[in-house]
């Protein structure tokens, strides 16, 4: 946690983090085809080199593969709003095998933002040392130099972004996808024409006989008969080169947490437009390659596939330069965008393990002004650009290292979801499909054929990927080994570990809209127990995103010394209780997919101290939970005399008091017309019914007699029968209450 000092003694205490901001499905989206689609620029042209003019129909095949692993995540963040490979794995199948999955995962998060920032680099370079000639410089720019010095400058960038938050990344990733849709859009048009202008055929089939293995392909299995003789083995090692289009999944995960209301109908959507759009752009892109590049150029063109595929369309040659200029325009944005997503995903990922107490909170401390865990953004962009510089700017070794981490962790990610079907076989939101009952006992058919599948290319990649096995496991032990470690050293502590986020403080004496940041007509909701959070569930549920804000209070009583109230250090005002607290309203905050804000306020009385809170916030409503030690019917009657203690001008407040089971009884604070039953309704009818006959032609309103009534009780109590005039009100509370209990 992070404050911001005080001049005096505080009173108040604002709590906000990076967390509660809550992004549309759309940015979501954008977010992982950053990632996703960017794999287009530089996937199909790996993939060929490694299996051969099939390759097209593999990067294909990994597309459906990908929509296949995205329910396998869906399915998990029906379970957890939080629900990455860590949290699942975890879940499923223990601490030690979720710290493995998570550990390999890293490493390919690690090589995302490197392949990405150094393909963006490779296209802007082609590009320039075609242009360099015409300006009469005859020294061309060195290519993987280049490349790599724009990698590190572009992860620089993205570093900053996110550590001001992920509204601001996720506006910039949606801004780079409209721009890319419009390159798509022309580039689809445009091949298509080109194809009907000129003829096409189709690439070579993905069947044993047509794979063409590179040497560096078959890594460990080189010189063996297995890959050409038995046809599974041969397709799982096409595959295996080509998962480079398959990424972002994990990252769908992390940002699920700020995806907002409705929260899983909106990563459904998410999930069906990264489908359509990856599958148009990355598996286009590898078709229109192979049928409109000619079979002996295209080798020339592996380095930027759609730079060349820009210049062999159809059309005059100033119009492809163009497009050509287009396109690594486009593929910059994207690729580094890419580099945003690598940052996005490990961020992500590194704060559940720390959540976790798997890694020190110190690495959660929010950025002083932005509140994002910046500590664990700079760890990882320090690995980026080292293995940037390692690597040399070099996208063929990069791409060779790839994969590995990201195939294992969707393994054991399918392996844990298939685990907690039978562990846990309770309803849920969403299930993978293809599910069939057999004696009464579900058999998740398509569950269990996706889970095969990952791990079958994970153990083929394992013997063809050399650079990718042995550098993988090499990374992965080590971030296991760190982990392992630092859980030990926190458990050595002595303290209990409980899962709570951080919170960036801002201490004062006086709260008010403007420093909680609400609007007025928000409603107020006190806590103070954080297994008791009922009637802010049941708010949430109700209250429309945009319209009125929810503040979250939590009132700190002060202790009395003789006249003055007893002072309270920040530590005391804001301890780890409120944090923990707080941890909880922002996972049901979450869980619904609407932002809310927090607050502390030091009162002398709970009452006071609430009511005071409201009328500075100038909140509509005041929601709470039914107290363990009062009736409703008292909670709301030390409400109305709190009420009466505040200064003029007294707002009116309307108070809703819900019961664990979402039972609400309503109530009024201030002067208010009566919520008069309809039985009381019809006596006041029957009364003006009979007086107005009476008293005909004089005009008699129903409110008169209401006005009579009142008079002749205060009448009463002015000559002195306040007794009598108890005894009667007495006697009607308990005929009131005789007839309701009879009727009930």
């Amino acid at each position: 946690m992070t404050s911001q000092e005080p001049a005096k003694a505080a009173r108040v205490v604002v709590a906000t983090t990076a967390m509660l901001s809550f992004i549309s499905f759309w940015r979501g989206a954008a977010i992982v085809l950053n990632d996703m689609g960017s794999s287009a620029f530089y996937a199909g042209a790996i993939a060929e080199q490694a299996i051969g003019g099939a390759a097209p129909w593999f990067i294909l095949a990994v597309m459906f593969l990908a929509y296949a692993v995205r329910s396998l995540y869906i399915e998990s963040c029906s379970m957890f709003v939080r629900g990455g490979v860590y949290r699942v794995v975890k879940q499923a199948m223990g601490g030690t095998l979720a710290k493995f999955s998570v550990s390999a995962l890293m490493f390919d998060y690690i090589l995302t933002g490197p392949i990405s920032g150094v393909s963006a680099g490779l296209y802007l370079v082609g590009l320039l040392n075609e242009l360099l000639p015409h300006l009469h410089i005859t020294h061309p720019l060195p290519v993987n130099a280049t490349a790599a010095c724009f990698a590190i400058l572009v992860t620089l960038y993205f570093w900053r972004e996110n550590i001001k938050g992920i509204p601001e990344s996720s506006g910039k990733a949606l801004r780079i996808m409209y721009v890319t849709t419009v390159m798509v859009v022309l580039l689809i048009g445009w091949s298509g024409y080109t194809m009907w202008v000129r003829g096409a055929h189709l690439p070579t089939l993905p069947v044993p006989g047509n794979l063409s293995f590179s040497p560096d392909a078959l890594g460990w299995l080189r010189g063996s008969s297995l890959p050409h003789t038995i046809g599974l083995i041969g397709i799982l090692i096409a595959l295996g080169h080509s998962v480079l289009a398959m990424s972002g999944e994990e990252t769908l995960a992390q940002v699920y947490r700020e995806i907002e209301h409705p929260k899983l109908p909106n990563l459904k959507k998410a999930g069906m437009l990264i489908f359509v759009y990856s599958l148009l752009f990355t598996a286009g892109v590898a078709f229109f390659c192979s049928m409109i590049i000619p079979d002996d150029l295209r080798k020339t063109y592996f380095d930027n596939p759609i730079g060349g595929l820009a210049m062999h369309l159809a059309g005059p040659l100033p119009l492809r330069l163009a497009f050509r200029g287009f396109v690594v325009v486009v593929g910059m944005l994207m690729l580094a965008g890419a580099v945003n997503t690598a940052i996005v995903g490990s961020n992500g990922v590194l704060n559940r393990v720390s959540e976790d107490g798997i890694l020190p909170a110190w690495f959660r401390h929010p950025h002083s002004r932005f509140g994002t865990s910046h500590r664990i953004l700079n760890t990882v962009v320090i690995l980026q650009i080292a293995t940037i510089i390692i690597s040399g700017g070099n996208i063929f070794i990069l791409g060779e290292a790839y994969a590995f981490g990201v195939m294992w962790s969707f393994a054991m990610k399918g392996l844990a979801v298939l685990m907690l079907r039978f562990k846990q076989p309770g309803a849920r939101e969403f299930r993978v499909p293809l599910n069939f009952k057999i004696a009464g006992r579900e058999i998740p058919l398509g569950l269990g054929i996706i889970t095969i599948i990952l791990t079958a290319l994970c153990v083929i990649n394992l013997f063809t990927k050399q650079v990718a096995t042995l550098s993988g496991i090499g990374f992965t032990l080590v971030f296991f080994a760190i982990f392992t470690a630092t859980e030990r050293m926190t458990r050595r502590k002595g303290t209990e570990h409980q899962e709570m986020d951080q919170f960036h403080l801002h201490y004062g004496e006086e709260i008010s809209t403007e420093t909680v940041g609400c609007r007025p007509g928000n409603i107020l909701v006190p806590v103070s127990n954080f297994r008791s959070l009922h009637h802010l569930a049941a708010i949430m549920d109700r209250v429309k995103v945009g319209r009125r804000g929810v503040v979250v209070l939590f009132i700190r009583l002060l202790k009395r010394v003789g006249p003055a109230d007893y002072e309270l250090d920040q530590d005391q005002l804001f301890s780890s209780n409120e944090q923990y607290l707080f941890t909880q309203v922002l996972a049901v905050a979450e869980k619904r997919g609407k932002p809310v804000h927090l607050a502390v306020v030091a009162a002398s009385d709970l009452w006071e101290g609430i009511l005071r809170t409201a009328a500075s916030l100038q909140s509509s409503t005041i929601v709470l939970g039914k107290s363990a030690k009062w009736s409703t019917a008292e909670q709301a009657r030390q409400m109305g005399l709190a009420w009466e203690r505040l200064p003029d001008p007294r707002p009116q407040f309307s108070l809703e008091v819900f019961e664990s089971g979402g039972q609400r009884e309503f109530f009024m604070l201030g002067p208010h017309a009566p919520n008069l039953t309809a039985n009381e309704v019809a006596l006041l009818h029957r009364l003006w019914l009979h007086f107005s006959e009476k008293l005909a032609p004089a005009e008699l309103h129903h409110h008169d007699i209401v006005h009579f009534a009142l008079n002749e009780v205060e009448h009463g109590l002015a000559e002195g029968k306040e007794d009598e005039v108890l005894h009667r009100i007495q006697q009607h509370i308990e005929h009131k209450h005789t007839h309701s209990t009879a009727s009930s």
